[in-house]
């Protein structure tokens, strides 16, 4: 993954376009990397489900993940590894990569022989960043939901609008007295608001 020329701007951040994986051997044992694009921590649970189910016979499920635009909301767990040489290497490595709203969980079958911590830390660390060098790095945008009414007349006016800031559109109904939610900008709530304000308009 080539992500050096990515620098999200202060309303976006950079995440993976899909799942991917990777496998990484040691001694004998197995690591499994499963690297998700995710957006509530819902998915996190489901997304572990799912592999607990899979591997049902694995030693460890061990696994890391960064919610939030600056990854405020993150967590790494080590599910019965020793402290800190499975999840906390995961998780530096998604930070490594300027990534946010991503899981990584790493499936390990024991071959036999102890690896040590240094060994945990490295295979870890290195059965992830297989996993995200093989991601398509995206930049998503911050948008903030505007939901507001307004009249048939001014439809126009709100087109206009929504064609001048690029403002995809989450919802709307059209009768005498319209109804529509936008997703704006971080950068471009202030100008929207003014502009709303202007046609006499108020957000929800």
């Amino acid at each position: 993954m080539q992500n050096d020329l990515f620098q999200p701007q202060a309303d976006t951040y950079l995440t993976i376009a899909e799942p991917t994986n990777a496998t990484f051997r040691d001694k004998g044992s197995k690591f499994l990397a499963y690297a998700y694009p995710i957006q509530t921590e819902t998915e996190v649970k489901s997304y572990l489900e799912g592999l607990k189910k899979q591997y049902y016979d694995a030693t460890h499920h061990c696994y890391a993940y960064l919610l939030g635009r600056n990854g405020e909301n993150w967590r790494a767990n080590d599910d019965g590894e020793p402290n800190h040489t499975a999840g906390t290497p995961i998780l530096n490595q998604i930070r490594s990569q300027n990534l946010t709203q991503v899981l990584v969980v790493v499936v390990r079958y024991y071959g036999g022989t102890k690896l040590g911590v240094s060994g945990l830390i490295h295979a870890y660390k290195t059965v992830t960043a297989l996993a995200l060098e093989k991601a398509q790095v995206v930049e998503r945008v911050v948008r903030t939901p505007f939901a507001f009414h307004f009249d048939y007349l001014q439809m126009n006016d709100i087109m206009r609008l929504v064609k001048e800031y690029d403002l995809p559109i989450l919802a709307q109904t059209f009768e005498n007295t319209c109804f529509i939610k936008l997703g704006v900008r971080l950068k471009d709530e202030v100008s929207v608001r003014r502009k709303l304000e202007d046609l006499g308009i108020e957000t929800l």
